[in-house]
């Protein structure tokens, strides 16, 4: 049984075995090179006519793709004609193995951080490391940003065409949610279910999708680029993304996001009582904590690795320059909007849930922050490191603690999370061939 993420060797190893095992199932290629010279692959199984298109690790903090890529494609290559979808005469399902192969060495160690026993929050965010928007491969063409990865995957789209593509994402905290490029109304019931089974809680509410389409729990649909219905921190040009380049060919994307730790709060629909108050208390939060860490770089700015050659550096220098303001401003409508509300029925009141996804994002940011300037601060020989680093781990530990406490979380096993996340893909795979039938 699955219980850790496995690292991009195991995972590159694990699809040359498969495409030896079941010879003539599977094909493995290289489908283009990293900004550092990496391979990124892609292991084809099936021979039908139709193509599903599956990106694992399109962020090299959300490991849990990878194992989810080797579940669908060893189902797949069994000849497992439960569905239509899964069976390889009908379908090719194209699985890239790693889309940002860089930045998943930049967060070596992700993998043992998060094995159990004794995995939390401190583990994982000494070893996660995410890039600056405009270098992560699915979001870099709408920040005008030309990367190798994103056109390799934007050359596989052209190629295959696809009539789904499946981003497979996931979330330190919370509950697991779908994102779709058009509504995928079958996709409901098996996706709420197999939450249900593994004991995995349902996100009413996430900061990611706040003011869209929301047609079933879980499951919210993508404005149009042209629609103002997004966060201040949003982007206003979504449809260069890759999410949405298979709209050329009339295909769909689903995002699936799955949690590495729970909080039953994600799918608590009771009207928050205090919603406007404690909304403004987690925009002063997410302030203060990013201006301590932002006070500890300025400190070290002096003999830290400069920015051009420094990705966490880049990350670091990206969220002191108004990032955390940015994700605090896009929270004062929603304030006014709660404390507007007059009655237990009002609709413009905000439930537990979607205050618990706001939660967590105040959380997590200066705690991505933290996380690398430790690892720099560990790096570097000057005499002043030693020092700044025992401040920042300090508080880096209580803002840890406090995020476990507050949420009340609980850890995922890794293989429900997989389980959960292959579930989810297949069931939109089973809906989107539906529809063209």
């Amino acid at each position: 049984m699955m219980n850790r993420y496995p690292t991009v060797a195991e995972v590159t190893e694990s699809a040359r075995q498969l495409v030896s095992r079941f010879p003539g199932a599977g094909r493995l290629r290289r489908i283009g090179t990293s900004r550092a010279g990496r391979p990124v692959l892609m292991l084809s199984v099936g021979h039908g006519p139709r193509h599903i298109l599956v990106v694992a690790r399109p962020h090299p903090d959300e490991p849990v793709g990878a194992a989810t890529a080797l579940a669908l494609a060893e189902r797949v290559a069994r000849g497992d004609r439960l569905s239509a979808a899964t069976d390889p005469a009908i379908v090719t399902w194209d699985i890239i193995l790693c889309l940002d192969p860089d930045g998943a060495a930049l967060s070596h160690g992700i993998e043992e951080a998060t094995a159990g026993p004794g995995h939390t929050l401190d583990t994982y965010y000494r070893t996660a490391y995410r890039p600056v928007a405009a270098e992560q491969p699915e979001w870099a063409p709408i920040e005008s940003q030309q990367l190798p990865e994103s056109q390799a995957l934007f050359r596989v789209i052209d190629e295959l065409r696809p009539f789904l593509q499946c981003s497979l994402h996931g979330v330190e905290a919370g509950g697991s949610w779908v994102q779709v490029t058009r509504d995928l109304p079958e996709l409901a019931v098996p996706f709420q279910a197999s939450a249900t089974e593994l004991g995995i809680p349902v996100q009413h509410g996430t900061f990611d999708a706040l003011y869209w389409e929301n047609p079933s729990p879980g499951v919210y649909v993508l404005p149009p680029p042209d629609s103002t219905d997004r966060l201040a921190a949003g982007s206003e040009n979504i449809g260069l993304s890759t999410w949405c380049a298979p709209q050329r060919y009339g295909g769909v994307t689903a995002i699936i996001e799955v949690p590495m730790w729970a909080t039953d709060l994600a799918d608590d629909l009771s009207p928050h009582p205090e919603a406007a108050h404690v909304l403004r208390e987690l925009a002063g939060l997410v302030r203060e904590r990013g201006r301590q860490v932002t006070a500890v770089l300025d400190k070290a700015r002096a003999f830290l690795p400069p920015a051009q050659d420094s990705p966490p550096r880049r990350v670091l220098e990206w969220m002191a320059d108004g990032l955390y303001d940015l994700v605090a401003d896009s929270w004062e409508p929603l304030a006014r909007q709660a404390a507007a509300a007059s009655h237990p029925d009002d609709p413009h009141r905000l439930t537990t849930a979607q205050v618990c996804a706001l939660d967590i994002v105040a959380r997590r940011q200066p705690l991505r922050a933290a996380g690398l300037l430790l690892r720099l601060l560990k790096t570097t020989d000057d005499a002043a490191a030693p020092g700044l680093h025992r401040d920042l781990d300090e508080l880096f530990t209580a803002w840890c603690t406090d995020f476990e406490t507050a949420l009340r979380l609980r850890w995922v096993p890794v293989h429900h999370q997989a389980e959960h996340q292959a579930r989810t893909v297949v069931a939109a795979a089973e809906t989107a061939l539906t529809a063209l039938q």
